[in-house]
């Protein structure tokens, strides 16, 4: 199992810290994307993808979006094993608008993160 980086840490943290300051002035669409961001850099990482993903979970429930608490349910499950075992999608952004085992394009500012 590997650890990240600590560079890669720092911006996985920073990513999670916006999403919390968006929220917190009630800018919902901003944080989800904070999220999801912050799940792109974390998801080769077991600790840290279960970590976004009870983010995600926990901001459903606040927001009342129980469409996507209930779907936070089987990736909250599947996180840990899919980093441990390298099947996480890459580039996925985590949230039930898409496919748990989609891979998705990963925004450039983040692939230069990942290939550290």
């Amino acid at each position: 199992m590997s650890t990240m980086s600590p560079r890669l840490s720092s911006h996985f943290e920073a990513e999670l810290r916006q999403a919390q300051e968006a929220e917190a002035h009630g800018e919902r669409e901003a944080a989800w994307r904070y999220l999801e961001r912050a799940h792109i850099l974390s998801q080769a990482h077991a600790g840290p993808h279960i970590r976004v993903h009870w983010r995600m979970f926990t901001f459903a429930w606040r927001t009342q979006n129980y469409r996507e608490l209930l779907g936070q349910l089987p990736r909250l499950l599947l996180a840990g094993p899919g980093s441990l075992l390298g099947r996480a999608p890459r580039g996925n952004t985590g949230g039930t608008s898409v496919g748990i085992f989609t891979p998705m394009p990963i925004p450039e500012d983040l692939q230069a993160l990942l290939r550290d």
